[in-house]
């Protein structure tokens, strides 16, 4: 099923079967087989998303030791799962485990090892149950993982720390770690909600099951989160090894200035450095559409040449009318090496991680408009911690809504070379910039990092025999 290396070292990956879980996995992969010529990497997803990524393209630019297996698609379709992404994170947990079990026990060799994404509930029971030691992947930031990993600590919703004043509050005001003072409480609160309610119960189980793991691996840089790092490092049980940034960086490397074969290439060269502002608000964000019209009418308003990704027709036609000959909506596009033309000179992002850690390996800062999830805490990086950013979330109506005089008033700021707070965030934007590439070259943090698992993982330091209690 799978062709091992000389050595006959194989590592098993399971990737959470969403495109901001897949892509670092992928990235994972692809670095551990350059780490360790002795290693053979099995990747599994189901067989929508092996058709996915084949549409991309993808298995053709996979090193050699590194192959694809698939299940059955046994959980909702990845064209749905915005509707209902409660649903699908159940099903994920209901029916996924299973078909992976089955695949691991008929894989020849045998894994050496697995790589489970962390949301994967089940993954670490799977591996345990074999005897093969777990490796579980963290694709979101350690700040996160951090607020995460001590929930039974957050203030309660109701009662007297319930209201306003508490939402304003630090979340290192009940969590003992410094690096915790920019995330709010609010911006946890809404986890706590009635309808989170089954999403946090399996998180809370992924987090008892995370203890079992024979090793974590979190998608970051040390250089930006030391804190959460070092933090998470005093209360797991098992070595950590900070990877990222998780990124297709790869496809920069010797001509990272130049967007080939697309259609949008000619119109971003023909911009002015500095001038165009790329929106995209990722693969899976649902929006209200007044939301969505309040950004188009003041990007209009602000009269700054913009880029928009959106895949919805109806949308991007509306876009491009609204856009007129100062923007241009396109349906999908190569978005590091977008981010890395010279004309680009601000994200408007909904902050995912994988876009967070893009728009710093550019260099290019942000317009954060994060909806749930670790997007909340991912604005408060750009805009707190870093300050490589603004976050338009903090100015809200009480409707929830960002209205477009808020917006336009960001965007003119954000994209005004000649602003004094737009220069510091451009100055702070290129010294995280230089931070995450040192990160991934040779004799950085994450070179080091990543090479240091591969080692431990050849000389059987994780096996389950070894660190188990």
């Amino acid at each position: 099923m799978a062709m091992a290396a000389a050595s006959g070292r194989h590592v098993v990956a399971v990737p959470y079967p969403g495109r901001g879980h897949i892509n670092p996995m992928l990235v994972v992969c692809r670095q551990l087989a350059a780490a360790d010529a002795g290693l053979a990497v099995t990747v599994v997803v189901t067989e929508e998303w092996h058709a996915l990524l084949a549409a991309a393209g993808v298995p053709a630019t996979l090193p050699d030791r590194v192959r694809l297996a698939t299940i059955p698609n046994v959980i909702p379709s990845e064209h749905g799962r915005g509707a209902d992404w409660v649903g699908f994170f159940e099903a994920v947990h209901a029916k996924m485990g299973e078909p992976v079990e089955r695949l691991l026990d008929r894989l020849e060799p045998r894994p050496d090892a697995v790589v489970v994404d962390t949301y994967l509930t089940w993954g670490v029971a799977a591996g345990a149950a074999r005897g093969i030691p777990v490796c579980s992947l963290w694709t979101m930031p350690a700040t996160f993982f951090l607020a995460l990993y001590h929930m039974d600590l957050w203030p309660p919703v109701d009662g007297p720390e319930g209201g306003e004043g508490q939402s304003c509050k630090s979340l290192d005001q009940y969590i003992p770690f410094p690096v915790l003072s920019s995330v709010k409480c609010s911006d946890i609160k809404i986890l706590r909600s009635l309808a989170m309610e089954l999403p946090m119960k399996r998180v809370a189980q992924v987090f008892s099951n995370l203890r079992k793991a024979q090793c974590v691996l979190f998608a970051s840089v040390y250089e930006l989160e030391s804190g959460a790092i070092n933090g998470i490092a005093q209360v797991l049980p098992c070595p950590i090894y900070t990877v990222g940034p998780s990124i297709p960086h790869m496809s920069l490397e010797g001509n990272s200035d130049k967007i080939r074969h697309e259609k949008y290439s000619d119109w971003l060269d023909a911009q002015p450095k500095n001038s165009v502002l790329y929106v995209s608000f990722g693969s899976h964000v649902s929006m209200p559409s007044s939301q969505l019209e309040a950004f188009a009418m003041g990007l209009h308003d602000s009269a700054v040449r913009f880029f928009w990704v959106a895949r919805d027709k109806a949308v991007t036609t509306t876009l491009q009318q609204i856009s007129g000959d100062k923007g241009l909506v396109v349906p999908w596009c190569d978005q590091l090496k977008v981010l890395s033309h010279p004309s680009v000179g601000g994200f408007l992002s909904h902050c995912g991680w994988n876009s967070t850690m893009e728009a710093v390996f550019a260099g290019v800062p942000v317009l954060a408009s994060p909806v749930g999830w670790d997007q909340l805490v991912n604005a408060r990086l750009v805009a707190d911690e870093w300050k490589i950013g603004i976050n338009s979330r903090e100015q809200r109506r009480e409707d929830g809504i960002v209205s477009r005089a808020t917006i336009s008033a960001a965007v003119t700021k954000l994209m005004d070379l000649a602003d004094g707070d737009s220069l510091e965030l451009r100055r702070r934007a290129e010294e995280l910039r230089g931070a995450s590439r040192s990160a991934i070259q040779e004799g950085g943090s994450s070179w080091r990092s990543l090479r240091s698992f591969a080692r431990d993982l050849a000389k059987g330091k994780l096996n389950v025999v070894e660190t188990s209690q």
